[in-house]
């Protein structure tokens, strides 16, 4: 493990200690998949406290943990409520949409980062035909709606929702096939549409995740509902088996994000 990873890990560490000792919740900042891997790396027995890590909506890639002590019991409440007093979405709409440009991701995270904020404050961003979500942490909220007010060349506004009071479904592209196993692989043939060689490289190249775990064995096993993320391709939901072929082959069903 490199230096830094071995920081990280020290500071998941001492926040789930803070968390224990003072029977309060901690929250890290938005983490990227390699940080989400060292921290689910992390024996349980060297945590204090359970855990649970939330990006604002279901299916987010860059999230944030919640070291929760043990004597709060927080079964019953959903992971918005948890993360209520945390994060905030922010939405980024032009001001006057006839004359506003196609802006990208790219586009709304330069703009955001040109102010001084650290990647670690913002996490996902969604673009819609209309607007831009962006995940904050809430600490930022009041200094981004008041100094965000163009993107490119596009005068934009933006305002604060709660996060209780969003609700947001992710599109997908639904894809079925057949594989010959439920292997890590396999499946990633089925989404992308192309051949086991050509993608097992990026599993053994350290590209892909699932729920947050990084996965370098091209026959780890899926399942359902697993969530598979791949640098720089995209991610996926592995919905279900549906059925066997004549040929004993396993018919499954993927939602593909877009």
């Amino acid at each position: 493990m490199q230096k830094e990873e071995q920081l990280l890990e020290k500071h998941f560490i001492d926040l789930s200690r803070q968390a224990y000792h003072r029977n309060i919740i901690t929250y890290s900042d938005f983490l990227n998949l390699n940080e989400q891997n060292i921290l689910h790396s992390i024996p349980k027995d060297r945590l204090y406290t359970g855990l649970i890590v939330f990006g604002g909506y279901d299916f987010a890639e860059r999230q944030m943990a919640a070291f929760i002590p043990d004597a709060l019991s927080l079964r019953d409440i959903k992971d918005s409520d948890i993360f209520q007093s945390e994060i905030s979405v922010l939405h980024i709409s032009p001001l006057n949409k006839k004359y506003s440009e196609a802006l990208s991701h790219r586009d709304y995270l330069g703009s955001i980062l040109n102010l001084g904020i650290e990647r670690g404050m913002i996490g996902d961003i969604l673009i819609t035909d209309s607007e831009a979500i962006v995940f904050v942490k809430m600490q930022m909220q009041e200094f981004l709606t008041e100094n965000i007010t163009r993107i490119r060349h596009t005068s934009v506004l933006a305002t604060i929702d709660e996060l209780t009071d969003f609700h947001y479904s992710p599109r997908y592209e639904e894809i079925k096939g057949t594989v010959a196993s439920v292997r890590l692989d396999s499946l990633l043939s089925v989404a992308f549409s192309s051949s086991r060689s050509k993608l097992s490289g990026l599993i053994e190249g350290g590209k892909v995740f699932v729920n947050g775990r990084l996965i370098t064995s091209n026959a780890y096993q899926v399942k359902e509902h697993d969530i598979i993320s791949v640098r720089g391709m995209g991610k996926f939901e592995f919905i279900e088996t549906l059925a066997f072929t004549k040929k004993k082959r396993i018919y499954v069903l993927i939602h593909k994000y877009v």
